[in-house]
């Protein structure tokens, strides 16, 4: 008998958030309420961090003005990944890569400046910073969807384009734009699996036993 166990139900709606996490790029016109909004950001503070550095910053985003110049931005990026993706452009241009103009909130997750000053856990892995920030936007990611909101991780954009939009300090770095919102529905599976963009692979072709590639023992 574990006395540190959740109970079934508990444990259940830990697995049931997680299964049912999607990356939400359609979303309802529905205001998040601002207390909803609280505990998802206060369960992204709660995300373990290297060395206690708490290397998240978050930006929300209430300027209408500011919100259509991030979807340019992001608008702008889509197009030159689309080139770079050569045969693939046309398939890439007919996905829905984000829900900038559609979600009720949007958050801009960044890195601050001087993070320098940690070393420790990041003397020789100074990248911790971003996994770090990653956990906390896995955290809203999972609170989000205890809470029947969706969210969307959006990626394509310009970094330093984003920092002097927002007047961000010299040496701070965003990461992320994160779309919130209530939605009609959450997809069944991944949505570029749905599209047919990728498909998703077996958890055991990511594991191995002692060594690189080595299968583990039956």
């Amino acid at each position: 008998m574990n006395k540190h166990k959740f109970s079934a139900p508990e444990i259940a709606g830990v697995y049931r958030a997680i299964a049912e996490r999607r990356d939400m790029r359609h979303f309802i016109n529905k205001p998040i309420a601002n207390d909803t909004l609280a505990k998802l950001l206060q369960a992204a503070h709660q995300a373990g961090s290297v060395g206690l550095m708490q290397p998240w910053r978050f930006i929300r985003i209430t300027s209408t003005t500011l919100r259509n110049h991030i979807h340019q931005l992001v608008e702008t990026e889509r197009k030159v990944t689309a080139n770079a993706l050569g045969e693939r452009k046309d398939d890439f241009m007919k996905l829905k890569v984000e829900g900038i103009l559609d979600c009720a909130e949007l958050l801009v997750v960044a890195l601050p400046d001087k993070r320098e000053q940690h070393i420790f856990g990041r003397r020789t892995l100074p990248e911790m910073d971003i996994a770090s920030t990653a956990c906390a936007i896995q955290n809203i990611w999972l609170a989000a969807r205890a809470e029947g909101l969706g969210m969307g991780w959006v990626s394509l954009f310009d970094p330093q384009a984003l920092a002097s939009l927002l007047k961000m300090p010299e040496g701070s770095h965003p990461i992320a734009i994160l779309c919130l919102g209530h939605v009609e529905a959450f997809y069944s599976k991944p949505m570029l699996e749905l599209e047919k963009w990728a498909t998703a692979r077996d958890l055991n072709e990511f594991i191995s036993e002692n060594y690189w590639h080595n299968p583990p023992s039956s």
